[in-house]
C-alpha cells in the first residue's frame, strides 16, 4: 500500500481508502444507477461530519449532489456498513498492536448546586412568615 498524506481536499489518504474500499457494498444486480465514485461520496460524508454543516451546504463541485451523499450515508447506516467498517478496522489495529487498551477510572465526585435540580422544594417553613412588617408609626 502506498502511503500518501491526506491533502486539504482529501479526508482520507490513499492507504486509508485502500482499507475502507473493499468493505463498502456495491449495488451490482440492483435497480438504479450504479454506485460511482464511492470515495467522493465517503469523503463528503466525512467532510460533513467534521464541519457540522447541513447536508444541503455540501460543496457540489467537490462531493457531487448532496442528495447522493445523504442517501448513501443513510443506506450505509441502515445496513450497518459503518459499524462493520469500524469493527474491522479496530480488529486490524488491535491485531497490529496499534491500540493501547489501558483504561483509567476516576472516582471524582461532582456535587450539584441545590438549585441545579429540576425537583420542587418540599413545603418547609422558611422563617419568613409572621415577621412584623415595618410600620411608619
Amino acid at each position: 500500500m502506498a502511503t500518501t498524506a491526506a491533502s486539504r481536499d482529501r479526508a482520507l489518504s490513499d492507504e486509508q481508502w485502500e482499507w475502507i474500499e473493499p468493505l463498502l457494498p456495491s449495488n451490482e444486480g440492483c435497480k438504479g444507477h450504479p454506485f460511482e465514485n464511492n470515495r467522493m461520496v465517503v469523503e463528503g460524508i466525512i467532510y460533513r461530519a467534521r464541519t457540522g454543516i447541513p447536508w444541503r451546504s455540501l460543496p457540489r463541485e467537490r462531493f457531487g449532489p448532496w442528495q447522493t451523499v445523504w442517501k448513501r450515508h443513510y443506506l450505509y447506516a441502515h445496513l450497518g456498513v459503518w459499524d462493520e467498517i469500524h469493527a474491522v478496522l479496530m480488529a486490524q489495529a488491535d491485531a497490529g498492536g496499534h491500540i493501547d487498551w489501558t483504561v483509567s477510572v476516576d472516582s471524582t465526585i461532582n456535587r450539584a448546586h441545590q438549585h441545579g435540580t429540576n425537583t420542587t422544594r418540599p413545603d418547609q417553613p422558611t422563617g419568613g412568615e409572621g415577621e412584623p412588617q415595618e410600620s411608619g408609626a
